[in-house]
């Protein structure tokens, strides 16, 4: 397991805490998706080590950083740009996972002098404005309990996949790592047409897709036709690429920063 550092910068107030994983290679930014954090690319990070440096932030209302006021895209996307700029980083490369991967293929459009390279993991270009809301079902959930094992307890069957997350307060109670309400507003304003943002990077990216994930093969198909520079690899497993296949996706991920350096140095 590769070490890491948590340390945070302050937005307008507001904490955002962020994980640095080996402080040493080049920089790659990874942003995760909703209802996860930072931590979860710590496999990725050792995949990765020793030559890239990866830095991965609990983005707004998730994990150790503060709920924020809204979550729009712009939100996401001003933190991103506080991050790079609080740790002198003038270029790097970004990856992200699902929501994270939309925040990370829309901050490489909109400031592409900051960004060297792409990768998309699960991250839709065209989300239904007027579909269900597949965070809904959070709402359900217990979100703090005096105890861990009464949060534990609380979440019922969902305890799998959140226990390992769970914060204690200052006050000695437990919660959730996210609010669940923060989560379904965020999932609302994520949903949309995302095409124009997609088209309009021009760096190297490189699109994953689960075979049983959400993005239909049509449409990453689409994606990697329409967007010059871009390649395709698809891991035979669902939406959690990074969890599921830890090391097929550090493996392709790897070999296109390893193909991207490559031709930069020719």
């Amino acid at each position: 397991m590769t070490d890491s550092v948590r340390a945070e910068l302050r937005i307008d107030g507001r904490r955002l805490s962020y994980l640095d994983f080996g402080h040493l290679g080049r920089p790659l930014l990874a942003l995760h998706g909703h209802l996860s954090e930072g931590a979860d690319f710590a496999d990725l990070a050792a995949g990765l080590a020793p030559g890239w440096r990866v830095i991965a932030p609990d983005q707004r209302g998730h994990g150790d950083s503060d709920r924020a006021a809204d979550y729009s895209r712009q939100g996401y996307l001003d933190d991103i740009l506080a991050l790079l700029d609080h740790l002198g980083l003038d270029r790097i490369t970004i990856l992200g996972h699902s929501l994270g991967g939309i925040n990370a293929y829309q901050f490489a459009a909109r400031h592409p002098d900051r960004v060297e390279a792409l990768v998309n993991a699960e991250g839709p270009v065209s989300l239904d404005p007027h579909g269900p809301n597949p965070l809904a079902f959070v709402l359900t959930l217990r979100a703090q309990a005096p105890t861990r094992q009464a949060l534990i307890e609380g979440l019922g069957q969902a305890a799998p996949f959140f226990a390992g997350g769970l914060r204690e307060n200052a006050d000695g109670t437990w919660r959730l790592p996210f609010h669940p309400q923060d989560m379904v507003d965020s999932e609302d304003l994520v949903h949309g047409d995302h095409w124009d943002d997609w088209l309009a990077g021009t760096c190297p990216a490189l699109l994953v897709r689960g075979t049983r994930g959400v993005i239909p093969a049509d449409q990453a198909q689409a994606m990697v036709e329409r967007r010059p520079g871009t390649r395709l690899a698809e891991l035979d497993t669902d939406h959690f690429v990074y969890a599921n296949d830890p090391a097929g996706f550090a493996g392709v991920v790897g070999d296109f920063l390893t193909s991207v350096a490559g031709a930069r140095q020719s």
